[in-house]
């Protein structure tokens, strides 16, 4: 039986883990992109009905808005800066339903 060095076997792992980090990476701004683009259908469609002459409810509206845009960047950035090489393939899938679920909080509409 052949035994490799650690070293060795180390650079055979790591390019495999690395690009295992890459496609979790991949796939989870796939889906804040779809997530982003919910969140800005969301928010015109609210726009939309509140189009009344009520400049101060229209101000109201855009600074949360603008709030909600920015908490999603911030989670966005915060789930990519979370993905870490060593995380076994087998709990990818449920890193990525982790991710969704934290953003899902962002996007859904305000009561």
């Amino acid at each position: 039986m052949m035994r490799f060095p650690p070293v060795l076997l180390f650079a055979l792992v790591y390019p495999v883990s690395a690009q295992d980090q890459e496609i979790q990476k991949q796939l989870i701004q796939r889906q804040q992109q779809s997530d982003s683009f919910t969140l800005q259908l969301r928010q015109t469609q609210e726009r939309l009905k509140n189009s009344s002459g009520d400049l101060r409810r229209q101000q109201e509206i855009e600074a949360r808005q603008l709030s909600e845009r920015q908490r999603l960047d911030n989670v966005n950035e915060k789930q990519l800066l979370d993905v870490k090489p060593d995380t076994p393939q087998e709990l990818r899938p449920q890193e990525r339903q982790r991710a969704e679920e934290e953003r899902r909080y962002v996007i859904v509409a305000p009561q």
